[in-house]
C-alpha cells in the first residue's frame, strides 16, 4: 500500500469577468514543491489559462497507461523512443441526472527504436496489458478506450 497526497489552496478573490461571483482559481502543490495553477473548466466560470480537474483526471489516466506501457515494452525487450498521447475526456450527463466524465479516449502514438521491433498485434497486446494494470483506470467508472497508431 502507498499513500498519495497533494495540497489544495484557495483564497477568495473576485472573479475576473463576473463581479457577482468568486474566482475559481487555486493552487495544487505536489511533490518537489511543484505548483500547478488550477481552476474550473471555462464552462463553469473557470480561467482558460489554468488546468481544470477534468483535464487532470484525463491526463492521470493517460499518464498511468503510458507508464505501464513503457514498463511492459521494456520488460519484453522493446525500446520505446517516444510516446505521445492526446487524450480526451467526455463530461456528459449520467443516468442519475448528474454530470460525470463518462468516457476517456486515449490516442497514443508510439515510436520504437533498436533492432527488435514489435508488430501491430504485439503493440495491441502491450496496450491491453497496460490498460488492464493501470491503477488510475481501475479507479474510475468512466470507460477508457484506446485508439493507437
Amino acid at each position: 500500500m502507498s499513500v498519495h497526497q497533494a495540497k489544495i489552496n484557495w483564497q477568495r478573490k473576485p472573479h475576473c469577468s463576473d463581479s457577482v461571483t468568486y474566482s475559481r482559481n487555486h493552487q495544487v502543490s505536489l511533490n518537489g514543491d511543484q505548483q500547478l495553477q488550477v481552476s474550473a473548466s471555462t464552462e463553469f466560470k473557470g480561467d482558460p489559462n489554468c488546468a481544470d480537474p477534468e483535464q487532470m483526471l484525463v491526463s492521470a489516466v493517460s499518464s498511468c497507461h503510458m507508464l505501464f506501457f513503457l514498463a511492459i515494452a521494456e520488460f519484453q525487450g522493446f525500446r520505446v523512443e517516444s510516446y505521445e498521447d492526446v487524450p480526451a475526456g467526455y463530461l456528459e450527463k449520467n443516468g442519475k441526472g448528474g454530470m460525470e466524465i463518462t468516457r476517456i479516449v486515449l490516442s497514443p502514438s508510439v515510436i520504437f527504436g533498436g533492432d527488435k521491433q514489435p508488430d501491430q498485434q504485439t503493440i495491441s497486446k502491450i496496450h491491453a496489458n497496460a490498460h488492464k494494470n493501470c491503477f488510475i483506470r481501475n479507479s474510475v467508472t468512466a470507460s477508457v478506450e484506446i485508439n493507437h497508431s
